[in-house]
């Protein structure tokens, strides 16, 4: 608007300077007045209506610079050639024909003038005149909107504040700091295209993902970049800055509500307490261990028979990782002795068993692998916790226990049930936590989806209809950390993972946000792969007497003496079998002959 003022200014003294010089010497003549301010308006609006044309009052160029330079002395020709022309066709005509052709040239000579010197000016001052500010739409007018739209009008600033949009009905007249209300959300493409906006930023630190969901939808189809502000717990109560804003992650879209956890309760079964994490360097085992570092354990100690996830692990929580330190076992659970040696000497008191072949496809060709970590290493681990007498024991386990199909839900479902037996006849707690996808997680289809990607696709999706529950793995590591302090023993505890999520919106919104054109393949689903995960099996119950996103259940017990004992002297070819029984699972006809052609 300053920009348009001074163009309108200019093109006025441009005018009345002319028809000045020009009638000043006709005594005989009265000064056209009235000509001349039509003349004027009408050099104005072909002025303004080709400088907008061009975004010239839209970021298109940068102040003060050659580029605006250039266009302008365009603009200043054109609208000469088009105000002289209508000067000369209007009978009689109104104005000396120099008045309409000069006006806008040294009105273009002004503009110039005018610009540089601001341009000096603001150079002394500092200010950033590289900087093109985006045009923005924000999306929330409540507390955090006003904050940010203060932030985007400072100095420098790379967002140029134009709209909001609310659901709000109290807020559709609102005004901000000079921004208005549009419209609603389901406005936005509209708003969108009125404005000429460049970018939307969703200004609600609580936002639910399905509303990221639709804004950024909204924004893929007008062609326009969106950003949001990090959530509560990530703003930590502070205010609201341009600093904050980001690009939308994944998280965000699969969901972003903050976890309350009771602090005490979690600081009572950790602090000052010797705990041990199997499989310490995998993705749950190390920010389990980063985690449990913060509470402040008399000791800390991380087993894996992974030497790099170790040094990993190690050199992400103390920045350093030389591998020399008693923090660090290299160990592997289905070597029973070494696991009893190890537990006999540390004397941990609270134990965190996250060790697990977790990968169902490869399970499924080598099921004896599974029966080996996921079975017999579970129990090699429960019973050196039992010889110990371990004061709490967390077993960690998976949404595909509930209801299994596949050689990995089996095995995680038995390692449940054997978590239960010792939660009968041992001492201490035996508890079970039970939760779904980890967003990150070596292997997970993020980094699957992530690497196909950088290689220019295509990307590879099972089927356009199948979901699954995701979770980020602090959010999960978190809950897990509060349903070890609030489980009693023999119970399994579900973590609440949100509403389930299409894998193909997963694969669609990391394409869109690489900027590139990637196919979508569909693969179809794989042996012991299920259209939709489920947390709890047939007949287990939610109740969530202690914590709103965490179930308690119950699963049946079986002898671990029992489940060796048979495996002892299972074949190969068996052993899918086995587990199904032990999951007290009928197999159904054709289940057999896929169980069989895998194990084969």
């Amino acid at each position: 608007m300053v920009l348009v003022g001074v163009d309108v200014c200019a093109i006025a003294a441009a005018t009345l300077a002319l028809v000045l010089v020009r009638y000043s010497d006709l005594d005989s003549v009265a000064l056209p007045t009235g000509a001349a301010a039509g003349i004027a308006g009408m050099i104005v609006l072909i002025h303004l209506g080709l400088c907008w044309a061009l975004k010239l009052y839209r970021g298109r160029a940068i102040v003060g610079g050659t580029d605006e330079t250039l266009l302008l002395g365009a603009v200043a020709l054109i609208t000469s050639a088009l105000a002289s022309l209508a000067n000369v066709l209007i009978d009689p005509q109104p104005i000396a024909r120099s008045v309409t052709f000069g006006a806008p040239l040294i009105a273009v000579v002004i503009m110039i003038v005018a610009r540089a010197m601001w341009r000096a000016a603001a150079v002394r001052s500092g200010i950033d005149l590289t900087v093109r500010p985006a045009r923005t739409v924000v999306v929330g007018a409540g507390e955090a909107g006003p904050q940010l739209i203060r932030s985007m009008l400072s100095p420098g600033s790379p967002y140029l504040p134009v709209a909001f949009v609310d659901d709000d009905p109290w807020r559709r007249h609102l005004r901000l700091h000079g921004v208005a209300v549009h419209g609603t959300i389901a406005d936005l493409e509209r708003v969108i295209e009125k404005t000429d906006a460049q970018c939307v930023v969703i200004a609600i630190p609580s936002a639910h993902s399905d509303l990221i969901r639709e804004v950024s939808a909204r924004c893929t189809s007008a062609g326009v970049e969106v950003k949001v502000l990090p959530s509560v717990s990530e703003l930590f109560g502070g205010r609201v800055s341009i600093r904050d804003v980001r690009d939308i992650n994944i998280a965000d879209l699969l969901g972003r509500s903050a976890i309350e956890t009771d602090i005490s309760s979690i600081a009572h079964f950790l602090n000052g307490k010797r705990v041990l994490v199997t499989g310490a360097g995998g993705s749950i085992g190390s920010e389990l261990a980063r985690q449990i570092a913060k509470w402040h354990p008399a000791e800390l100690m991380m087993l894996d028979r992974d030497e790099s996830g170790l040094h990993g692990v190690q050199l992400s929580i103390h920045g350093r990782a030389l591998l020399d330190s008693p923090d660090v076992i290299l160990c592997d659970i289905r070597d029973a002795d070494a696991l009893n040696r190890i537990f006999e000497e540390r004397r941990p008191e609270v134990v965190f068993h996250a060790a697990a072949l977790k990968h169902l496809p490869m399970l499924e060709q080598y099921p004896l692998e599974a029966v080996k970590t996921n079975v017999i290493g579970t129990a090699n681990v429960l019973e050196a916790a039992r010889r110990v007498d371990v004061e709490r024991f967390v077993n960690i386990s998976t949404d595909k226990a509930a209801e299994p199909t596949s050689v990995l839900g089996y095995s995680k479902r038995v390692a449940e049930r054997l978590t239960a037996d010792y939660a009968a006849r041992a001492e201490g707690s035996y508890i079970s936590v039970r939760f779904g996808n980890v967003l990150g997680s070596r292997g997970s289809v993020l980094t699957t989806f992530a690497a196909q990607i950088a290689q220019g696709g295509p990307v590879t999706v099972t089927h356009p209809d199948v979901t699954r529950y995701f979770m980020t793995v602090a959010e999960a590591v978190q809950l897990v950390l509060q349903a070890g302090a609030i489980g009693t023993d023999g119970e399994v505890l579900i973590l609440d993972m949100g509403e389930p999520v299409r894998i193909d919106d997963v694969a669609r919104e990391l394409i869109r946000q690489s900027g590139r054109k990637i196919e979508i393949v569909y693969t179809g689903l794989r042996d012991g792969e299920k259209m939709d995960e489920i947390l709890r099996s047939g007949g287990e119950a939610d109740q969530r007497p202690v914590h709103p996103l965490i179930s308690h259940v119950r699963v049946a017990e079986v002898s671990a003496r029992d489940v060796l004992l048979q495996l002892e002297i299972v074949r190969v070819d068996l052993a899918v079998g086995l587990l199904r029984q032990l999951c007290s699972v009928v197999p159904t006809e054709g289940d057999k002959t896929q169980s069989a052609a895998g194990a084969a």
